[in-house]
């Protein structure tokens, strides 16, 4: 035999107090709340690595990236 379930009374989520509310208003004030969200949280977006700050940099092992006038010269060129 299955044990009935008990049943839990919840307050309402909405309540209208004025008499003379059309149901468009009452629509209006529905689609507003279901618009502001609630719930769970938006996840965090995932950033890719191709984004990466640390990409724009060359790195070479055991020297810094060579900076400033002719940089881009001295880069290719052998020490």
């Amino acid at each position: 035999m299955v044990a009935p379930e008990a049943v839990v009374e919840q307050a309402p989520l909405l309540r209208i107090i004025t008499p003379d509310t059309t149901p468009e208003e009452v629509a209006a004030i529905v689609a507003v709340f279901s618009a502001l969200g609630g719930g769970t949280p938006a996840e965090a977006p995932v950033t890719s690595e191709w984004a990466s700050p640390a990409r724009k940099q060359r790195t070479y092992p055991g020297r810094a990236p060579a900076h400033g006038r002719g940089a881009w010269r001295a880069s290719a060129l052998p020490r």
